[in-house]
């Protein structure tokens, strides 16, 4: 029995690759990387939950969701302001898209 095998194109944004329009798979992408960046960060400081939530002066619950990574709960304003309480420094680029 020979094995068939589909190649997809995939664009640079993995939420327009699932079918969201591109508006919202912008602002998905841009939330998941910075979500990333905090997670990364509560991580690599080695704090329980309650001790993020203490220094970025959040509930427990709400460092819980960002660790599972749930996108839907946060907007990009209080991840960038999160980032900038621990010290790091955001940067947005932009660039048009390929044809």
């Amino acid at each position: 029995m020979a094995m068939t095998m589909q190649v997809t194109q995939v664009m640079d944004n993995v939420f327009e690759d699932v079918g969201f329009e591109a508006e919202e798979a912008a602002n998905l992408k841009v939330r998941a990387d910075l979500l990333l960046d905090l997670r990364q960060y509560i991580l690599a400081s080695g704090w329980t939950q309650a001790e993020a939530a203490d220094f970025f002066g959040e509930t427990q619950p709400r460092i819980s969701n960002l660790l599972k990574g749930e996108i839907s709960r946060f907007i990009i304003d209080k991840l960038i302001n999160m980032l900038a309480r621990a010290g790091l420094q955001v940067r947005l680029e932009t660039k048009p898209r390929a044809a």
